[in-house]
C-alpha cells in the first residue's frame, strides 16, 4: 500500500502516515503467518483499531488461507525499536501472549496469539470480535450489567494470577529470548513512600508522624517482596478489558510483567487508580470485587482466606497506591501555586477511604493522617471535592 503525500496538506499527510502505518502492519502479518504455517496467507479488509500506545494495531479478515484460521484476526505492529536503556513494549506484550498461550483455554485469560516475530516486531492474535470493554459497561445506562462486569473482571484478575504465580522464571527466559531485559521491582512506590511526606508539608502544610511514615514505606517495600508473585498487565484500566461471554478477558501487555499479585489486589480498594479517569464506585462494589478476587486465589494462597490478614495486606497496598498518586500529583504541581493538571478529586476520595479502611481495622494513626491529608487537599483545591460515580451507578 502506497500512497503519494509529496503535495498533501497537513491532514492528507497524517491519513497518508496511517494508511502507510497500517499496510506495513498487515505487510507484517502476512508474512509472519506465513513464515508460522508455511504457506501463503492474505488479509484483507483492514480496520485500524487506534491503539493508544506505539503500536499500530488492526483487525483484518483472512482472505485465503489453507488452513482452518479465525474469520478475523488482530495484528499489533511495533515498527520502532525502544531506546537505549528503555523497556521493549514488543518483546513484553509478545512474551505475556506466550506465558498465556501455553496454558488451557480455561485458564487463558486474554486472547491467543497465533505467530509473532521479533526481527519484524509483529503479533498476530486471535480476534475476540465486537465484544464491550469494560469501560463501555461503566458509561453505560445499566447498573446491573456494569456491576456484572466488575465482578467477572475481579474474578478473571484473580483466575490470572492463580495461573501464573511460580511462573516468573518462564518470563524471564522467554523475554531473554526475545532480546529483552528482565526487569526488577518498579522501586517508584518505595521513592513515593519516602518523598511524600515532605511534600505534603511543602504543599499543604501537612506533617507526617514518624509511625505512619514507617508503616507506608515497610508496606512499599512489602510490595516487592517474594511473596505471592504472579504475572500483572500493570496497566489495569477498565478500556483495556473485554466483557466476553466467557468473562473478561485482558488485552494490551505493553508493560506486563511478574509482580508482587496484592499491588494488582490493591486496585479494587482503589478502582482502577493508574488510569487517568478513574472515577468513583458506589458503597461496596470494592468489597465485592476483593471476595471475587479472592475466591480465585485462596487455593493457592490459603493465607489469604483468613480476614485479618487480608484486610493487613490490602491496607497496605491501599496506602501505597494513594501515596503514589498523591507524590505524582504534587511533584508536579506549578511552584507558584497554580492548580495542577492532576485529579485532586480523585485524591481526596481516595484518601477518605483510607481513612476509613484504617478506623476499621484499628490503624487509628493512618486514619487520623489520612483523614488530615483529604481535608487539607479539599481546601487547597475545592472546596467540596468528591470523586463523580461511574455513569453506570449515577
Amino acid at each position: 500500500m502506497t500512497v503519494d503525500t509529496s503535495s498533501a496538506d497537513d491532514s492528507t499527510v497524517g491519513a497518508g502516515a496511517e494508511l502507510l502505518a497500517i499496510g506495513a502492519a498487515i505487510e507484517a502479518g502476512e508474512a509472519v503467518l506465513s513464515q508460522r504455517f508455511g504457506s501463503s496467507i492474505t488479509l484483507v479488509d483492514p480496520e485500524d483499531l487506534a491503539g493508544s500506545g506505539p503500536a499500530t494495531v488492526v483487525r483484518a479478515r483472512v482472505d485465503s488461507s489453507p488452513f482452518a484460521l479465525p474469520r478475523t484476526l488482530v495484528i499489533k505492529h511495533y515498527p520502532d525499536e525502544p531506546g537505549p536503556g528503555e523497556p521493549d513494549p514488543f518483546a513484553q506484550e509478545a512474551v505475556s501472549y506466550q506465558l498465556f498461550t501455553a496454558l488451557s483455554a480455561e485458564d487463558r485469560m486474554c486472547p491467543e496469539l497465533l505467530a509473532h516475530n521479533g526481527v519484524r516486531r509483529v503479533l498476530v492474535i486471535d480476534d475476540l470480535g465486537g465484544a464491550p470493554t469494560l469501560l463501555d459497561r461503566l458509561y453505560g445506562a445499566d447498573a446491573r450489567a456494569a456491576e456484572t462486569a466488575l465482578l467477572s473482571w475481579s474474578r478473571s484478575l484473580g483466575r490470572l494470577h492463580a495461573s501464573t504465580a511460580s511462573r516468573e522464571a518462564d518470563f524471564n527466559a522467554l523475554l531473554r529470548r526475545l532480546g529483552g531485559k528482565a526487569r526488577g521491582d518498579d522501586t517508584t512506590g518505595v521513592l513515593a513512600c519516602a518523598q511524600l511526606p515532605a511534600l505534603l508539608e511543602r504543599r499543604l502544610g501537612v506533617s507526617t508522624p514518624a509511625a505512619v511514615r514507617e508503616i507506608a514505606e515497610r508496606a512499599a517495600e512489602k510490595a516487592r517482596s517474594a511473596c505471592y508473585r504472579a504475572f500483572s498487565p500493570v496497566e489495569l484500566w477498565p478500556d483495556n478489558n473485554l466483557v466476553t461471554n466467557e468473562g473478561v478477558r485482558f488485552l494490551d501487555f505493553e508493560h506486563g510483567r511478574v509482580r508482587n499479585a496484592l499491588i494488582d489486589a490493591g486496585h479494587l480498594r482503589v478502582p482502577f487508580v493508574s488510569s487517568p479517569d478513574a472515577l468513583a464506585l458506589p458503597a461496596g462494589m470494592s468489597e465485592a470485587m476483593i471476595a471475587a478476587w479472592r475466591a480465585e486465589v485462596a487455593d493457592l494462597w490459603p493465607a489469604l482466606a483468613d480476614d485479618e490478614t487480608l484486610s493487613e495486606y490490602l491496607l497496605g497496598s491501599q496506602q501505597v497506591l494513594v501515596w503514589w498518586s498523591t507524590w505524582e500529583l504534587l511533584q508536579a504541581m506549578p511552584h507558584d501555586g497554580a492548580r495542577p493538571t492532576g485529579r485532586p478529586a480523585a485524591l481526596v476520595t481516595w484518601w477518605r477511604d483510607l481513612a476509613r479502611h484504617a478506623e476499621r481495622a484499628e490503624a487509628d494513626e493512618i486514619a487520623a493522617h489520612a483523614w488530615t491529608v483529604a481535608a487539607a487537599l479539599d481546601a487547597t483545591f475545592g472546596p467540596g471535592l468528591e470523586l463523580a460515580l461511574y455513569p453506570a451507578f449515577r
